[in-house]
């Protein structure tokens, strides 16, 4: 694996879980604020900043028209993007 792996890189070892990504995505869609999270074997998450530095998430979360469904999905794109940090 990678020195500074993606949190996808993390959820294909194995390393987080499906539940850990869920999670992250929930806590973004309940406070788009959250700037620290724990999930995964000891990973921490800046969920605001991984979301506002793609370009894609950034824009669909704020389209006042877009889905629920395609926000989910825009920021669970921007949360496996991510690099997170261990503690």
């Amino acid at each position: 694996m990678a020195e500074n792996p993606t949190a996808g890189e993390l959820f294909k070892a194995n390393s987080i879980l499906e539940a850990d990504v869920v999670a992250a995505v929930d806590a973004f869609m309940a406070d788009p604020t959250t700037t620290a999270l724990m999930f995964g074997d000891g990973y921490r998450i800046d969920l605001a900043e991984a979301v506002s530095s793609h370009e894609w998430a950034k824009v669909t979360v704020a389209n006042k028209e877009a889905t629920e469904h395609l926000k989910r999905a825009a920021v669970r794109n921007a949360i496996l993007l991510a690099r997170p940090g261990s503690r």
